[in-house]
């Protein structure tokens, strides 16, 4: 979707994801010392406000102008703060080996730009770092509890180990989860998690 449409999805004054974090993100960074940490396609803030109340660096990135102004309100209103950069993940080159963690957490692509958005991201993890996802498999299509009903954008556990396949993986799974996560994500819903880290 183009950042127009996130922008009206997004200017309510309703956080569309809620304002608590992504839970198995939350249960990575609360077993993770605190270093940098990367969040594409950060929308409204809740990760990288959370991230930044436990002592992380964060860096966000998205392209939509009122997400990163709700993000922004949500860190002030925390008393953190966070960067964050308006810009397209299909053309955004991010720092290499850098973070020592690296979060795609719902961020869904066209299969003709998700594996080299994949491998940059991967390349951004520094040695020793982690890069984690969550996001809808294929099985998500036709449920209501959140996600693109759009085949090509949702993810097989197959194409995930391709993209990420100069990273070691050490965790790749397709899993039932109930998301609870404001009125965008509610309910049962079929997703992927990987963990992986850079050698």
């Amino acid at each position: 979707m183009s950042a127009n449409i996130w922008d009206q999805r997004f200017e309510t004054s309703e956080f569309v994801y809620g304002i608590e974090p992504n839970a198995f993100l939350a249960a990575i960074l609360d077993g993770e010392p605190a270093g940098r940490l990367l969040l594409p396609a950060e929308g409204e803030g809740r990760n990288a406000v959370y991230a930044a109340r436990r002592g992380w660096q964060v860096d966000a990135v998205d392209y939509s102008t009122a997400g990163r102004d709700k993000a922004l309100a949500l860190a002030r209103q925390a008393g953190v703060t966070i960067d964050y950069t308006l810009a397209d993940l299909t053309l955004w080159e991010p720092p290499a080996a850098t973070y020592d963690l690296v979060a795609l957490v719902y961020l869904h692509l066209p299969s003709a730009q998700r594996r080299d958005v994949h491998r940059r991201l991967a390349a951004a993890v520094k040695p020793g770092g982690s890069l984690i996802l969550e996001a809808f498999s294929q099985a998500q299509l036709g449920n209501s509890s959140g996600g693109p009903q759009n085949l090509d954008m949702l993810y097989a556990v197959d194409d995930l180990q391709m993209d990420f396949g100069m990273l070691k993986i050490r965790s790749l799974v397709e899993t039932t989860v109930s998301l609870d996560e404001g009125a965008g994500h509610q309910g049962r819903a079929q997703v992927i998690r990987l963990i992986a880290d850079a050698a």
